[in-house]
């Protein structure tokens, strides 16, 4: 009992926080510009969504499959869901996975990379505010609002360009991309709720495994197909998988222990790191490290400091 009090003080220190949460992030990050590579590797083009669901299907049935493995070593037991759990299980898959990613590839494949990256950001921002007034696990502070705007402002510069941004919408694309974000912010509550009860890593197991199956499904209903199989587009799907299994397996172990805008404050992280990424990536150095990326990084850390800050102050209900 000791060594699990311990375990879980860990858990909520800060710099152990900070660490677990920028390993997920960089992990999310690389898998950006890491699916453009298992695109062209797959012969996969920007318009194919149907396969694009497909090769997504697959990576989240096998993160599944990774997940609960390693899960399963890791605590000397098959990780199995109790009978009550299937409802849980069920819901994350949906939230998290199936409505999440149907929308996000259907909606990126109709707006632009910038309008869709600063949507991306907003999912943070979503998720704190619902966490604090309508499903009230925490509370909502000037503090941490200030800090949400800060971090925002930091993914939106990450993402402008000289050019500026259209402010045309279109329900299929900026609208999806909405939709796939507030799906997303929804189930890092729903999985800080059910792993109060219930193993996190199970959870993630198995919420990808279900909904990387329907994700497969749904693909092939569109017209969706997987060929030109290789030993490096595996490869490549592989560390797909084990980045979804060890980013949403970790994140979920720090929404267990930690208050949800604690941890969520770093999701401004990615986009600005798959930005970094992807330049890096493709060979643009110059255009990865420059002052509007560097400052954009610095708004997001200023962001995250102000949130996770410790101090008294009025408390919005």
């Amino acid at each position: 009992m000791k060594d699990t009090r311990n375990k879980n003080d860990m858990l909520t220190k800060g710099w152990i926080v900070a660490l677990l949460a920028f390993v997920c992030c960089a992990l999310w990050g690389s898998a950006i510009p890491t699916i453009k590579i298992g695109y062209q590797l797959f012969d996969i083009t920007n318009s194919d969504i149907g396969s694009q669901i497909v090769f997504a299907g697959l990576r989240f049935t096998l993160a599944g499959i990774l997940t609960v493995l390693i899960g399963s070593i890791a605590q000397k037991q098959l990780l199995v869901p109790k009978k009550d759990e299937y409802r849980s299980v069920l819901k994350l898959c949906m939230l998290q996975t199936v409505i999440q990613y149907f929308f996000f590839y259907v909606g990126v494949a109709h707006t632009t990379g910038v309008k869709g990256s600063i949507i991306l950001g907003t999912n943070t921002l979503i998720a704190i505010l619902a966490a604090s007034l309508i499903y009230h696990q925490e509370k909502l502070t000037k503090t941490k609002f200030i800090g949400c705007v800060i971090g925002f402002i930091g993914v939106f510069l990450a993402n402008t360009s000289s050019s500026g941004i259209d402010l045309n919408f279109a329900l299929n694309g900026e609208g999806f991309m909405f939709i796939s974000v507030t799906s997303y912010a929804f189930s890092s509550i729903y999985l800080k709720k059910y792993s109060n009860k219930s193993n996190p890593v199970m959870l993630s197991g198995y919420q990808f495994a279900v909904g990387g199956i329907i994700l497969f499904g749904i693909g092939l209903f569109m017209g969706g197909n997987i060929h030109n199989f290789t030993f490096l587009g595996l490869l490549i799907l592989i560390y797909l998988a084990f980045v979804s299994a060890i980013a949403y397996s970790l994140w979920g172990i720090l929404l267990k222990h930690n208050p949800v805008s604690k941890v969520t404050i770093y999701g401004f992280m990615n986009p600005v790191i798959g930005v970094l990424l992807s330049a890096v990536v493709l060979g643009e150095m110059q255009q990865a490290f420059c002052l509007k990326n560097m400052l954009a990084l610095i708004l997001v850390a200023i962001g995250i400091y102000v949130v996770n800050r410790k101090q008294k102050e009025k408390i919005y209900n």
